[in-house]
């Protein structure tokens, strides 16, 4: 039984601390205390920005699936090193979804520009306090995993995990980034290429 959970656990949040982290990101959800970062005006967004920790894995494939559907768009890390490539197991797992990962290349933030109408894409709530701490408008930062289905607010860091978790991860990027764009094209964004 322990084996069962410890192995749903992996491919499902990537580990323990993930899926406590899963937890606690649907309970800042449900509480309202991210309610300031979920409501977007399609109209004010001119590109998006995927934001992790590395600009290796979540936030590179990210942007990649948003470049895929004629979103303007760019990615960025917290807490990388510009120019760093997409980490191997990020660039193997993209190709199942027919993106291509080997020419990425990291952005740290200190080398992002923030423009008007930038919609900012955390990947976990954490991230999204970073960017409030950083001064960027409350209204401008968002989670992603908002339009993921199923919902999951935390999209919790495959770096190193399982082949079976990046399956998942990215999968829920995927679905959260075509929702995101769907919603979008609908509303006649102008991060929308025609």
């Amino acid at each position: 039984m322990t084996g069962r959970i410890t192995q749903l656990t992996q491919v499902n949040y990537g580990t323990f601390r993930g899926w406590v982290r899963a937890l606690l990101g649907q309970a800042e959800y449900v509480s309202g205390r991210i309610d300031a970062h979920l409501n977007i005006n399609p109209q004010q967004v001119q590109r998006l920005v995927f934001v992790c920790l590395g600009n290796i894995n979540r936030s590179a494939f990210a942007g990649a699936i948003a470049q895929a559907r004629g979103v303007t768009t760019c990615s960025i890390g917290l807490a990388t090193t510009t120019g760093a490539p997409a980490f191997h197991t990020a660039i193997s797992t993209a190709r199942g979804f027919g993106i291509e990962l080997s020419a990425h290349t990291a952005t740290d933030i200190a080398d992002y520009v923030y423009q008007s109408g930038d919609l900012l894409l955390a990947m976990e709530v954490r991230h999204i306090r970073q960017l409030v701490a950083r001064g960027y408008p409350a209204e401008a930062i968002a989670p992603l995993g908002h339009w993921s289905s199923p919902h999951r607010i935390h999209l919790h860091d495959p770096h190193t995990l399982s082949d079976e978790y990046f399956q998942t991860c990215f999968t829920l990027i995927q679905s959260a980034v075509n929702h995101l764009a769907e919603q979008l094209r609908v509303a006649n964004s102008p991060c929308i290429n025609s």
